[in-house]
C-alpha cells in the first residue's frame, strides 16, 4: 500500500507540470484567446448599435490578446457560470469586472487586479433622500449573484490584501434583486419608490446611466464600499495566471490602463 502511495505521489509530480501550462500552450497554439465577458453591462461590456461587443472589458481583452500576439474570441455565458469555475477549456480568461471575494478564490484563479471601483447609492433624482441612514428599511434593488448583493445581505467577503473592513451602515427593509446589471436603474427611473428606492451599483455604472439620461442621481459622500477588480482564470494553472499577470504589470507601468479607465469611465480608476 506505500509503495502504491509514492507511485501516486510521484506520477502527481510529473502531471502537475504538463498541465501548468495548459491555457497558454493552447492559446498559442490556436492563435485565439477566448475571454468569457458580459453582454449587458454598459460601460464595462455591451452590444453596441452594430451589435458588436464593445466597452472597457473588451478593450482590456483585445490588448492583452494583442500583447500575446493572438486574436481573441468573446463569449458572454451567464454571470455563475463565469465566475463559477470548471471551465474545462471553455474559456481561457475571464474579463468582466470581477470582484476576488473569498468564495470565488475556491474555484477560480485571479492573475491579478486591474482597476478599482467604488460602489455607490443611486436614487431617482426626485427622491428626499440626503443621508444614508434614511434608507434604512427602505427597498434597495441589486443585480443578484454580485458583490452588491453580497453587501446588502451582509456578506460580502474580499479577498485582497489592505483593503479596510467593510462597513454596513443600512438595514434595508427589502432586497429586490434583478439577473441584469440594467434592470434596477430601469426600475428606479419609474419614480422614487415606485419600485425601489435606491439602488447599489458600481459608480461607474451609475455614472454611465446618468450620462445616458437615465433621471438618477448618486447620493453625496456615501460609497457603499470600494472594491478591486480582477481577471479571473481556471484554477491552478500557474504559468498562464504568470503571464498574463506580467502583461497586467506592463500595460499598468505604461499607463495603459489608466487611459483605457479614462477613455471609459472619464477618471483614471486603475489605481486604489
Amino acid at each position: 500500500m506505500i509503495q502504491l502511495a509514492l507511485a501516486a505521489a510521484a506520477g502527481a509530480l510529473f502531471v502537475l507540470p504538463a498541465n501548468a501550462g495548459e491555457t497558454l500552450d493552447r492559446v498559442t497554439e490556436k492563435k485565439v484567446m477566448v475571454v468569457a465577458t458580459n453582454s449587458g453591462w454598459p460601460p464595462q461590456s455591451y452590444l453596441d448599435d452594430s451589435n458588436q461587443l464593445t466597452g472597457f472589458d473588451i478593450d482590456v481583452a483585445k490588448e492583452i490578446a494583442k500583447r500575446l500576439g493572438v486574436e481573441v474570441s468573446f463569449e458572454t455565458p451567464d454571470w455563475a457560470t463565469m465566475t463559477g469555475g470548471r471551465w474545462s477549456g471553455r474559456f481561457d480568461l475571464g474579463v468582466g469586472s470581477v470582484t476576488p471575494t473569498k468564495a470565488r478564490a475556491q474555484v477560480i484563479d485571479f492573475p491579478g487586479i486591474y482597476y478599482y471601483s467604488p460602489y455607490v447609492y443611486v436614487l431617482h433624482k426626485d427622491s428626499k433622500v440626503a443621508k444614508l441612514q434614511e434608507l434604512n428599511g427602505k427597498v434597495i434593488g441589486v443585480e443578484t449573484a454580485t458583490t452588491s448583493e453580497d453587501f446588502i445581505r451582509r456578506q460580502l467577503a474580499i479577498d485582497a490584501p489592505g483593503l479596510p473592513p467593510i462597513e454596513y451602515k443600512i438595514e434595508p427593509g427589502e432586497i429586490r434583486t434583478y439577473a441584469d446589471s440594467m434592470l434596477p436603474f430601469d426600475d428606479l427611473r419609474l419614480g422614487d419608490g415606485v419600485r425601489v428606492d435606491a439602488v447599489i451599483a458600481p459608480e461607474q455604472t451609475a455614472l454611465n446611466a446618468i450620462k445616458n439620461g437615465y433621471p438618477l442621481r448618486v447620493l453625496e459622500g456615501e460609497y457603499a464600499f470600494r472594491e478591486p477588480l480582477v481577471l479571473i482564470s481556471e484554477k491552478g494553472d500557474a504559468e498562464w495566471n504568470a503571464k498574463v499577470g506580467e502583461i497586467l504589470g506592463q500595460m499598468k507601468t505604461e499607463g495603459v490602463l489608466a487611459e483605457l479607465t479614462t477613455k471609459w469611465y472619464g477618471k483614471d480608476y486603475s489605481v486604489d
